[in-house]
Protein backbone atom coordinates (compact mmCIF):
# COMPACT_ATOMS: atom_id res chain seq x y z
CA UNK A 1 0.00 0.00 0.00
CA UNK A 2 1.50 3.28 -1.37
CA UNK A 3 1.79 6.76 0.74
CA UNK A 4 1.46 4.95 4.44
CA UNK A 5 1.10 7.51 6.95
CA UNK A 6 2.44 7.54 10.48
CA UNK A 7 0.59 6.79 13.39
CA UNK A 8 -0.11 9.67 15.74
CA UNK A 9 -2.28 9.61 19.29
CA UNK A 10 -4.74 11.56 17.24
CA UNK A 11 -4.89 9.52 14.37
CA UNK A 12 -8.86 8.61 13.80
CA UNK A 13 -8.51 4.45 14.35
CA UNK A 14 -11.18 1.93 14.03
CA UNK A 15 -10.96 -1.27 16.41
CA UNK A 16 -12.91 -4.18 13.58
CA UNK A 17 -14.21 -6.97 15.68
CA UNK A 18 -17.77 -9.33 15.75
CA UNK A 19 -17.98 -9.76 11.83
CA UNK A 20 -19.78 -12.79 10.50
CA UNK A 21 -18.02 -15.85 10.87
CA UNK A 22 -18.73 -18.66 13.50
CA UNK A 23 -15.81 -17.00 15.41
CA UNK A 24 -17.97 -13.75 16.17
CA UNK A 25 -18.10 -13.72 20.18
CA UNK A 26 -14.64 -14.72 20.84
CA UNK A 27 -13.88 -11.54 18.46
CA UNK A 28 -15.96 -9.47 20.30
CA UNK A 29 -14.34 -10.12 23.60
CA UNK A 30 -11.19 -9.55 21.76
CA UNK A 31 -12.15 -6.21 20.06
CA UNK A 32 -13.70 -5.03 23.28
CA UNK A 33 -9.94 -5.46 25.03
CA UNK A 34 -8.14 -3.92 21.95
CA UNK A 35 -10.54 -1.15 22.31
CA UNK A 36 -9.93 -0.56 25.89
CA UNK A 37 -6.17 -0.78 25.71
CA UNK A 38 -5.72 1.62 22.87
CA UNK A 39 -7.45 4.49 25.04
CA UNK A 40 -5.48 3.66 28.09
CA UNK A 41 -2.30 4.15 25.90
CA UNK A 42 -3.31 7.72 24.70
CA UNK A 43 -5.08 7.36 21.41
CA UNK A 44 -7.78 9.75 21.23
CA UNK A 45 -10.05 9.40 18.61
CA UNK A 46 -11.05 5.41 18.55
CA UNK A 47 -14.19 3.86 17.54
CA UNK A 48 -15.37 -0.05 17.98
CA UNK A 49 -16.79 -1.41 14.81
CA UNK A 50 -18.86 -4.32 14.73
CA UNK A 51 -18.74 -5.31 11.08
CA UNK A 52 -21.36 -6.29 9.24
CA UNK A 53 -21.95 -6.12 5.31
CA UNK A 54 -21.80 -2.59 5.55
CA UNK A 55 -18.42 -2.11 6.86
CA UNK A 56 -17.03 0.15 3.48
CA UNK A 57 -20.03 2.48 4.01
CA UNK A 58 -18.98 2.91 7.80
CA UNK A 59 -14.87 2.87 7.95
CA UNK A 60 -15.52 5.89 5.07
CA UNK A 61 -18.32 7.68 7.26
CA UNK A 62 -15.64 7.60 10.47
CA UNK A 63 -13.16 9.04 8.18
CA UNK A 64 -11.08 6.08 9.30
CA UNK A 65 -7.12 6.74 9.07
CA UNK A 66 -6.17 3.22 10.60
CA UNK A 67 -7.64 -0.05 11.13
CA UNK A 68 -7.05 -2.61 14.10
CA UNK A 69 -8.19 -5.57 12.46
CA UNK A 70 -9.46 -8.29 15.61
CA UNK A 71 -11.67 -10.19 12.95
CA UNK A 72 -11.52 -14.29 13.41
CA UNK A 73 -12.29 -16.25 10.55
CA UNK A 74 -13.90 -16.08 7.58
CA UNK A 75 -14.04 -12.63 5.69
CA UNK A 76 -11.81 -11.12 8.56
CA UNK A 77 -8.71 -13.18 8.47
CA UNK A 78 -8.97 -15.03 5.28
CA UNK A 79 -8.01 -11.61 2.73
CA UNK A 80 -11.64 -10.20 2.22
CA UNK A 81 -11.64 -7.34 4.65
CA UNK A 82 -8.11 -6.83 4.13
CA UNK A 83 -9.07 -6.58 0.01
CA UNK A 84 -11.53 -4.23 1.21
CA UNK A 85 -8.81 -2.24 3.18
CA UNK A 86 -6.63 -2.09 0.39
CA UNK A 87 -9.22 -0.80 -2.22
CA UNK A 88 -10.04 2.04 0.74
CA UNK A 89 -6.29 2.43 1.05
CA UNK A 90 -6.66 2.28 4.59
CA UNK A 91 -3.60 0.58 6.63
CA UNK A 92 -4.37 -2.00 8.97
CA UNK A 93 -2.20 -4.06 10.88
CA UNK A 94 -1.51 -8.04 10.38
CA UNK A 95 -1.37 -9.80 7.57
CA UNK A 96 -1.81 -8.75 4.15
CA UNK A 97 -4.47 -10.39 1.36
CA UNK A 98 -2.28 -13.32 0.58
CA UNK A 99 -1.07 -14.21 3.91
CA UNK A 100 -4.50 -13.77 5.03
CA UNK A 101 -5.77 -15.78 2.62
CA UNK A 102 -3.28 -19.21 2.19
CA UNK A 103 -3.23 -19.29 6.60
CA UNK A 104 -6.81 -19.39 6.83
CA UNK A 105 -7.00 -22.60 4.22
CA UNK A 106 -4.65 -25.34 6.65
CA UNK A 107 -4.66 -27.39 3.11
CA UNK A 108 -2.72 -24.66 1.26
CA UNK A 109 -1.13 -23.65 4.38
CA UNK A 110 0.45 -27.14 4.32
CA UNK A 111 1.22 -27.52 0.73
CA UNK A 112 2.82 -23.59 1.64
CA UNK A 113 4.78 -25.42 4.41
CA UNK A 114 5.63 -28.36 2.64
CA UNK A 115 8.01 -26.46 0.17
CA UNK A 116 10.10 -25.15 2.73
CA UNK A 117 11.32 -28.44 4.28
CA UNK A 118 8.91 -28.02 8.00
CA UNK A 119 8.05 -30.70 9.75
CA UNK A 120 4.05 -31.78 8.95
CA UNK A 121 1.88 -34.56 10.65
CA UNK A 122 0.68 -36.88 7.54
CA UNK A 123 -2.62 -36.01 5.91
CA UNK A 124 -5.32 -35.99 3.72
CA UNK A 125 -7.76 -33.50 1.72
CA UNK A 126 -10.81 -34.62 1.23
CA UNK A 127 -14.49 -33.68 0.14
CA UNK A 128 -17.46 -35.07 0.61
CA UNK A 129 -17.32 -37.43 -2.68
CA UNK A 130 -13.73 -39.07 -1.89
CA UNK A 131 -13.19 -38.87 1.44
CA UNK A 132 -14.35 -42.56 2.47
CA UNK A 133 -11.53 -43.61 -0.07
CA UNK A 134 -8.75 -41.05 0.88
CA UNK A 135 -9.07 -41.53 4.47
CA UNK A 136 -7.30 -45.58 3.88
CA UNK A 137 -3.99 -43.77 3.39
CA UNK A 138 -4.37 -42.88 7.40
CA UNK A 139 -3.99 -44.75 10.62
CA UNK A 140 -6.62 -44.25 13.27
CA UNK A 141 -6.76 -42.36 15.61
CA UNK A 142 -7.60 -39.21 13.03
CA UNK A 143 -8.60 -35.43 13.49
CA UNK A 144 -11.09 -34.41 10.77
CA UNK A 145 -10.38 -30.32 10.29
CA UNK A 146 -12.58 -28.27 8.19
CA UNK A 147 -10.24 -26.11 5.95
CA UNK A 148 -11.21 -22.43 6.12
CA UNK A 149 -12.15 -22.43 9.98
CA UNK A 150 -11.07 -21.45 13.33
CA UNK A 151 -10.71 -21.66 17.39
CA UNK A 152 -11.34 -25.84 16.49
CA UNK A 153 -14.87 -24.80 15.08
CA UNK A 154 -16.20 -28.15 13.22
CA UNK A 155 -12.95 -30.29 14.44
CA UNK A 156 -13.58 -33.78 15.97
CA UNK A 157 -11.01 -36.36 17.05
CA UNK A 158 -12.68 -39.76 15.27
CA UNK A 159 -10.97 -43.18 16.88
CA UNK A 160 -12.63 -45.81 14.26
CA UNK A 161 -13.99 -46.12 10.73
CA UNK A 162 -17.40 -46.66 12.42
CA UNK A 163 -17.20 -42.61 13.94
CA UNK A 164 -16.20 -41.64 10.67
CA UNK A 165 -19.90 -40.45 8.96
CA UNK A 166 -20.24 -38.36 11.31
CA UNK A 167 -17.62 -36.53 11.76
CA UNK A 168 -17.17 -35.74 8.68
CA UNK A 169 -21.38 -34.24 8.46
CA UNK A 170 -20.17 -31.76 11.43
CA UNK A 171 -17.11 -30.71 9.52
CA UNK A 172 -18.78 -29.84 6.19
CA UNK A 173 -21.85 -27.59 7.90
CA UNK A 174 -18.80 -24.94 8.11
CA UNK A 175 -16.62 -25.70 5.34
CA UNK A 176 -16.61 -28.05 1.86
CA UNK A 177 -13.03 -28.79 1.64
CA UNK A 178 -11.66 -31.08 4.82
CA UNK A 179 -8.63 -31.69 6.24
CA UNK A 180 -8.03 -35.38 7.71
CA UNK A 181 -4.97 -36.14 9.71
CA UNK A 182 -3.18 -38.43 11.68
CA UNK A 183 -3.86 -38.28 15.54
CA UNK A 184 -0.34 -38.37 17.49
CA UNK A 185 -0.23 -38.24 21.25
CA UNK A 186 1.94 -35.60 21.50
CA UNK A 187 2.45 -32.10 23.22
CA UNK A 188 0.76 -29.10 22.09
CA UNK A 189 2.37 -25.88 22.24
CA UNK A 190 2.01 -22.67 20.36
CA UNK A 191 4.80 -19.13 19.52
CA UNK A 192 3.77 -15.85 18.62
CA UNK A 193 5.55 -14.12 16.12
CA UNK A 194 5.42 -10.46 15.95
CA UNK A 195 7.14 -7.27 13.87
CA UNK A 196 7.83 -4.21 14.87
CA UNK A 197 9.99 -1.24 13.13
CA UNK A 198 13.10 -0.44 15.76
CA UNK A 199 14.22 3.78 15.32
CA UNK A 200 16.35 2.91 12.32
CA UNK A 201 13.72 1.84 10.62
CA UNK A 202 14.61 -2.20 10.46
CA UNK A 203 11.96 -4.27 11.12
CA UNK A 204 12.67 -6.74 13.69
CA UNK A 205 11.10 -10.24 13.44
CA UNK A 206 10.74 -12.37 16.76
CA UNK A 207 9.01 -15.29 18.36
CA UNK A 208 7.65 -15.06 21.78
CA UNK A 209 8.44 -18.04 24.41
CA UNK A 210 6.67 -21.28 23.49
CA UNK A 211 3.51 -22.18 25.17
CA UNK A 212 3.03 -25.66 26.15
CA UNK A 213 -0.45 -26.71 27.33
CA UNK A 214 -2.40 -30.24 28.60
CA UNK A 215 -6.12 -30.04 28.50
CA UNK A 216 -8.66 -31.48 30.50
CA UNK A 217 -10.39 -32.32 27.63
CA UNK A 218 -9.44 -35.41 25.20
CA UNK A 219 -7.21 -32.53 23.11
CA UNK A 220 -7.28 -28.61 22.58
CA UNK A 221 -11.07 -28.17 21.68
CA UNK A 222 -13.09 -24.94 21.72
CA UNK A 223 -14.43 -25.58 24.79
CA UNK A 224 -10.79 -25.98 26.29
CA UNK A 225 -9.67 -22.45 24.40
CA UNK A 226 -11.99 -20.27 25.78
CA UNK A 227 -12.99 -21.72 29.32
CA UNK A 228 -11.15 -21.13 32.15
CA UNK A 229 -9.69 -23.99 34.23
CA UNK A 230 -9.94 -26.33 31.33
CA UNK A 231 -6.57 -26.44 30.48
CA UNK A 232 -3.21 -25.66 32.24
CA UNK A 233 -0.59 -23.69 30.65
CA UNK A 234 3.17 -24.29 30.89
CA UNK A 235 4.92 -20.57 30.23
CA UNK A 236 8.00 -21.16 28.97
CA UNK A 237 6.94 -24.79 27.47
CA UNK A 238 9.44 -27.58 29.32
CA UNK A 239 11.02 -28.06 26.46
CA UNK A 240 14.98 -28.53 26.88
CA UNK A 241 17.19 -25.67 25.38
CA UNK A 242 17.48 -26.96 21.85
CA UNK A 243 13.98 -28.04 20.72
CA UNK A 244 12.57 -24.59 22.70
CA UNK A 245 15.45 -22.82 19.62
CA UNK A 246 14.45 -24.88 16.98
CA UNK A 247 10.29 -24.56 17.28
CA UNK A 248 11.02 -20.74 17.54
CA UNK A 249 12.84 -20.89 14.01
CA UNK A 250 10.61 -23.17 12.80
CA UNK A 251 8.01 -20.53 13.34
CA UNK A 252 9.72 -17.81 11.91
CA UNK A 253 10.40 -19.82 9.16
CA UNK A 254 6.80 -20.59 8.62
CA UNK A 255 5.59 -16.50 9.35
CA UNK A 256 8.16 -15.60 6.53
CA UNK A 257 7.06 -18.83 4.00
CA UNK A 258 3.66 -17.52 4.22
CA UNK A 259 3.82 -13.79 3.70
CA UNK A 260 2.72 -13.21 7.10
CA UNK A 261 3.32 -9.45 8.60
CA UNK A 262 3.24 -8.02 11.64
CA UNK A 263 1.53 -10.71 14.01
CA UNK A 264 0.84 -14.53 13.54
CA UNK A 265 0.63 -17.58 16.15
CA UNK A 266 2.20 -20.55 14.91
CA UNK A 267 0.49 -23.91 16.50
CA UNK A 268 2.80 -27.04 16.83
CA UNK A 269 2.28 -30.67 17.53
CA UNK A 270 5.76 -32.06 20.01
CA UNK A 271 5.94 -35.66 18.80
CA UNK A 272 9.03 -37.80 19.62
CA UNK A 273 10.76 -34.70 19.97
CA UNK A 274 9.86 -33.64 16.29
CA UNK A 275 7.47 -30.05 16.11
CA UNK A 276 5.05 -30.72 13.79
CA UNK A 277 3.39 -27.59 12.38
CA UNK A 278 -0.06 -27.78 12.69
CA UNK A 279 -1.40 -24.31 11.34
CA UNK A 280 -0.90 -20.65 11.67
CA UNK A 281 -2.82 -18.04 12.90
CA UNK A 282 -2.82 -14.23 11.35
CA UNK A 283 -5.56 -12.88 13.62
CA UNK A 284 -4.31 -14.54 17.13
CA UNK A 285 -7.18 -13.85 19.95
CA UNK A 286 -6.78 -11.26 22.31
CA UNK A 287 -9.13 -12.36 25.26
CA UNK A 288 -8.48 -12.64 28.76
CA UNK A 289 -7.56 -16.61 27.94
CA UNK A 290 -5.86 -16.26 24.68
CA UNK A 291 -2.20 -17.56 24.07
CA UNK A 292 -0.43 -14.52 22.87
CA UNK A 293 -0.98 -11.91 24.99
CA UNK A 294 -0.13 -14.73 28.13
CA UNK A 295 3.42 -15.44 25.43
CA UNK A 296 4.06 -11.59 25.43
CA UNK A 297 3.26 -10.80 28.94
CA UNK A 298 5.80 -13.63 29.90
CA UNK A 299 8.37 -11.55 27.75
CA UNK A 300 7.83 -8.18 29.29
CA UNK A 301 5.69 -6.87 26.77
CA UNK A 302 2.44 -5.88 28.74
CA UNK A 303 -0.80 -6.20 27.10
CA UNK A 304 -1.40 -2.78 26.20
CA UNK A 305 2.01 -2.78 24.73
CA UNK A 306 1.24 -5.90 22.84
CA UNK A 307 -1.91 -3.74 21.40
CA UNK A 308 0.39 -1.09 20.21
CA UNK A 309 3.00 -3.27 18.34
CA UNK A 310 -0.33 -5.19 16.63
CA UNK A 311 -1.83 -1.98 15.72
CA UNK A 312 1.54 -0.42 14.24
CA UNK A 313 2.44 -3.02 12.21
CA UNK A 314 0.17 -1.30 9.77
CA UNK A 315 2.89 0.46 8.69
CA UNK A 316 4.63 -2.18 7.41
CA UNK A 317 4.34 -2.93 3.52
CA UNK A 318 2.04 -5.85 2.83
Amino acid sequence: MADIKKINKNSRIAVLCGGLSNEREVSLRSGKNVFKALIELGYKDVTMIDVDRDVAKNLVENNIEFVINVLHGRYGEDGCIQGVLEFLNIPYSGCGVKASSICMDKIMTKKVLSTVDIPLIKSVNVTKDNYKQKVQELNYPIIIKPANEGSSIGMTKVDSVDKLDEAMQEALKCDKEILIEEYLQGESATVGVLERVKENGEVETFATPILGFRTKTDWYDYEAKYTKGLTEFILPADFDEKLTEEIKEIAIKAHIACACKGVSRVDFLVYNNVPYVLEINTNPGMTDTSDLPAQAENMGISYNELVDIILKSSELEK
